[in-house]
């Protein structure tokens, strides 16, 4: 598990995350906007299907090297089958916490 939590950074999750996301959004637009076209929808649903296994299963060994919070990895492990939108608004939300976080310890050091 050590092996595989080092290859695992929080930006390379973010992006995947985006990825899913994108991946949704084509599945949504194939399915009500296209009409369903086969085997477009068949491919998107079941990428969008595997992608949300993968990232719930990366976010939980993330979370346990604490490389994202625990609120993080929930948000996608249960809201990311329904939509993994809900994912990457917490990876944009905690990206800005952390980049405040270190913007404040950077003015605490320079006094």
């Amino acid at each position: 598990m050590r092996s595989a939590a080092r290859a695992i950074t929080f930006g390379r999750l973010e992006v995947a995350s985006f990825t899913h996301s994108a991946v949704y959004l084509g599945l949504l637009v194939c399915a009500f906007a296209i009409g369903n076209p086969e085997p477009e929808t068949f491919v998107l649903g079941l990428a969008h299907g595997l992608m949300w296994i993968g990232m719930s299963l990366l976010c939980i060994v993330a979370a346990r090297a604490r490389i994202v919070p625990f609120w993080l990895a929930v948000t996608v492990a249960v809201l990311g089958g329904l939509g993994p939108f809900a994912g990457s608004i917490g990876f944009v939300l905690e990206s800005r916490r952390r980049s405040r976080r270190e913007a404040l310890s950077k003015a605490v050091n320079t006094r």
